[in-house]
């Protein structure tokens, strides 16, 4: 996989068109979760570089969801070196910085040595000045680990966490994750059935503040409520995030990109299981109340990430349709309505055509010195799959260069 980084100016404030819906597959798996794969650790470090560079150049994240009590069963773990646990995957990287420090963050897929069940942790790890200029894997030690587990149960059953997306605010960081409970089919309570939704975490870094060992640690979810979908309950199901990172506006609203499945109804039978992307966010000083946008992508659009174009208070949020090519959105009235926004990346294949569209990510920078050399663009990270003669028909490559629009 090729990933190159390209930097564009803002969306041009004609050439647009309302995302009202369009042709889009049927998502597979399990109803809160859409099934993608996992890059090998191997090839990990490679991306969690290249979101670096990106970082390190910029430098200087509906209806009203339900606020419904934290769940106090649940708690954080560490997975030590003894517990025997191997780090089978990687997946859906992103990258938070916290006052001065960089730390990469991913789902991580574990197995128990002799098992073959698997299950899924949060892995973070701090970004020092070796991990940054000399190639090497990072994320690959299972103390890196973070489990959540259900401690209520006399086993305390690890439960499955998804597709982390983050966003910091001062020295707290938020995390949104899928998750998914199994159940037992002989439990009578639950009846076999699989209890699946959104998490809210809180992080903080802790550590000495000039040492080595400074790491994030994960809170409970005491505090802090589980999201339901509100109002969009009679017409989207499985809201997932999309993993990577989110965003922390002007205004102090926390903004995290999510996606959905239409469900079928009386007036749109032909979208049902349909994907679209939409974004859950917050005001500020009020964690409690999350609103879902009541705007969305077209159908058929996943993977959303946002940014802050800071010159016209927008949110601009791109995706990865079934059609092989990216839609590019933009929103002045946090997602109450999307316009797709196509003098700017919109329409432009992201991977090889007609094929599934991948995730990719983008950041607002200022670059150039001085005043007048001063120039606001966007750096993009588009996925390019390229075919190789030899064992591996599809080989994954980094590389990263920019070009400006």
């Amino acid at each position: 996989m090729l990933s190159r980084v390209a930097a564009v100016t803002a969306p041009r404030t004609h050439n647009r068109r309302r995302g009202t819906g369009s042709s889009g597959r049927r998502r597979e798996g399990r109803e809160s979760e859409r099934q993608r794969p996992n890059m090998s650790r191997h090839l990990f470090y490679s991306a969690v570089l290249l979101l670096l560079l990106v970082m390190m150049m910029c430098c200087n994240t509906g209806g009203a969801a339900d606020a419904q009590p934290a769940d106090p069963q649940f708690a954080w773990k560490g997975i030590k070196d003894e517990d025997d646990v191997t780090v089978e995957s990687l997946g859906v990287p992103g990258l938070l910085k916290v006052e001065n420090d960089v730390f990469a963050v991913a789902e991580a897929q574990c197995k128990k040595v002799g098992e073959s069940d698997t299950f899924t942790g949060i892995a973070s790890q701090r970004l020092t000045t070796q991990t940054a200029n000399v190639p090497m894997e990072v994320l690959k030690e299972v103390k890196k680990i973070q489990v959540l587990e259900k401690v209520a149960s006399s086993a305390a059953d690890k439960i499955d966490v998804s597709r982390p997306t983050t966003v910091v605010e001062g020295n707290d960081i938020y995390m949104l994750v899928g998750k998914n409970i199994p159940t037992a089919a002989t439990d009578p309570e639950e009846s076999g059935a699989d209890e699946c939704g959104l998490l809210l975490v809180k992080g903080n870094v802790t550590g000495e503040r000039s040492g080595d060992n400074k790491r994030i640690q994960w809170s409970d979810t005491n505090g802090l409520p589980r999201i339901s979908i509100g109002q969009h309950d009679a017409s989207l199901t499985g809201i997932i995030g999309s993993g990577g990172s989110g965003v922390k506006t002007k205004d102090g609203t926390l903004v995290f990109p999510v996606e959905g499945t239409k469900k079928k109804t009386e007036n749109s039978a032909e979208e049902a299981g349909k994907t679209v992307s939409l974004i859950l966010y917050t005001l500020k000083d009020n964690k409690k109340s999350w609103t879902l946008s009541k705007g969305m992508s077209d159908g058929g659009c996943s993977d959303p990430s946002v940014v802050e174009w800071e010159k016209d208070n927008q949110l601009i949020m791109m995706t990865a349709c079934d059609d092989g090519r990216r839609r590019v959105y933009e929103s002045g009235d946090k997602g109450e309505s999307w316009t797709e926004a196509l003098g700017t990346l919109s329409r432009v294949w992201g991977n090889k055509k007609g094929g599934s569209g991948v995730r990719s990510g983008f950041i607002a920078a200022t670059i150039g010195n001085g005043d007048e050399d001063k120039r606001k663009v966007m750096l993009v990270t588009l996925p390019v799959y390229t075919e190789e003669v030899g064992e591996d028909k599809e080989k994954e490559m980094k590389r990263a260069y920019s070009t400006f629009g």
